[in-house]
């Protein structure tokens, strides 16, 4: 029987025991790792504090070619936004639909909107309300 060699070949696996090498992919590591979490960070706080507009609707009344919405909310100084508002008619249909903008400086929203239908609306839904 042969007796296996515990080394392994010469120059075939890279360099070991290469201190240097392996430090400077260490502290590169580190730093890359760092970075990405200020990005994730920065991302985070944007998505989160970021300018926000809160609009809901308050009453709604229907007729035959139209739906009169009042939205109430508040938003950020200095933002422009915009809401979408619906209606559908009493089969489930969508009727109308359009986007109610919000200037810049207007912080509190108390409004009366009208939406076009094409038929006599039942509902009145917001959609969403969105900052741009």
């Amino acid at each position: 029987m042969s007796t296996a060699s515990t080394q392994l070949p010469q120059g075939r696996y890279g360099r070991s025991g290469d201190k240097r090498a392996d430090r400077k992919l260490k502290v590169i590591g580190a730093v890359l790792g760092a970075a990405l979490l200020v990005l994730i960070g920065w991302f985070a706080y944007h998505y989160v504090a970021g300018n926000r507009i809160s609009v809901e609707i308050l009453t709604f009344e229907t007729s035959a070619k139209s739906v009169k919405v009042h939205l109430t909310g508040d938003k950020d100084a200095g933002v422009e936004g915009y809401c979408t508002v619906r209606s559908q008619a009493e089969d489930g249909a969508e009727v109308g639909r359009a986007d109610f903008r919000f200037d810049a400086a207007t912080t509190d929203i108390d409004e009366v909107v009208t939406l076009q239908t094409t038929s006599r609306g039942t509902t009145a839904e917001l959609l969403g309300c969105h900052v741009g």
